[in-house]
């Protein structure tokens, strides 16, 4: 069953139009990797999801219901858990003060955070602005379980990180994965770690899903003509 489903949606910034038809769903459990070239849409779709950008066109459901008139918060509150581009920490909270300014009664507490990233146990009295990129990406995804999403949204996890953080980071998704059937749409850029975790793959172009299917169906001819660089 559909968790979230995109149909034909558009999205315009100003008096630019930024997207032109993305279709897009996640099932029940299902991760999937939102995938393209820089600049071809997937952050604004992010945003779109998010509602913090209108579609005029075309639907958004989330959880059975057309959420494309809601606000940012409304949404939030329906299970959409954001790790934002940039990770953007509250800077001047601590690192338990992140945590407990998200959090929202259900599964995901200070004792599964911490189960996850024994790091954020240890810098739980630091304040963010002190911690390292990969301890502050640490945060931003706990701070988002914290909120019991349904969807956990990644906007490029990993990115700027040095390699032994990413794969902190890829092997706490693997565990999201194979230990919470939490529903997950990963964007980013790194086809081998995604292979570990993706069931399946959208691909935009120009602000347009022009590929999907199983993450075990991206041959070498899809990545060359719409990955490469």
């Amino acid at each position: 069953m559909s968790l979230l489903q995109l149909e034909q949606v558009t999205a315009i910034y100003g008096d630019t139009q930024a997207l032109f038809g993305v279709d897009l769903s996640v099932d029940e459990g299902e991760v999937v990797a939102l995938m393209g070239r820089n600049g071809m849409g997937k952050s604004t779709t992010i945003k779109v999801i998010c509602r913090m950008l209108k579609n005029p066109e075309g639907q958004v459901r989330f959880a059975g219901k057309d959420i494309s008139g809601l606000p940012s918060h409304k949404a939030a509150r329906l299970g959409l858990g954001l790790v934002p581009e940039g990770r953007r920490c509250f800077t001047k909270l601590s690192v338990r003060e992140n945590l407990y300014a998200s959090a929202r009664p259900g599964e995901w507490d200070f004792a599964k955070v911490h189960a996850l990233f024994p790091r954020l146990e240890e810098r739980g009295a630091q304040m963010a602005a002190s911690l390292s990129g990969g301890e502050q990406q640490m945060l931003a995804i706990g701070r988002a379980l914290m909120t019991n999403p349904r969807l956990l949204i990644l906007d490029e996890a990993t990115e700027g990180l040095a390699p032994v953080v990413r794969q902190e980071i890829w092997a706490a998704i693997k565990t999201l994965k194979e230990n919470t059937g939490l529903s997950i749409l990963v964007v980013d850029k790194s086809i081998r770690e995604l292979r570990q975790i993706a069931d399946s793959v959208v691909i935009l172009e120009r602000g347009k899903s022009v590929w999907s299917g199983a993450m075990d169906a991206l041959g070498t001819e899809i990545k060359d003509q719409y990955l490469g660089i």
